[in-house]
């Protein structure tokens, strides 16, 4: 019997250990901080792109993708809980 709870408190361990693991991965993927991050990563690889194939205004050019993908980000919860509400009606 001991050995029994030894073996469910482990367990019940291992699944706080991953909730936790669980939970930060969410905080991070749902971060103003990654958004941004990874919106000023392509707002300076899209400057390089653009200034190496010689676009005019390539500064301001570059603000296009970068804030097309914060926009895009900024819907997704959005849409994510229109599609899980439609795909749950089934």
């Amino acid at each position: 019997m001991e050995e029994r709870v030894k073996n469910l408190e482990k367990e019940i361990k291992l699944i706080k250990e991953r909730n936790l693991r669980v939970e930060a991965d969410k905080a991070w993927e749902t971060s103003y901080f990654r958004i941004f991050l990874i919106s000023a990563v392509i707002y300076v690889l899209a400057v390089f792109v653009l200034y190496f194939i010689g676009s005019g205004n390539y500064f301001l050019n570059a603000l296009v993708p970068a804030i097309g993908y914060f926009l895009s980000v900024q819907s997704l919860p959005f849409i994510k809980k229109w599609w899980i509400k439609s795909f749950n009606k089934n």
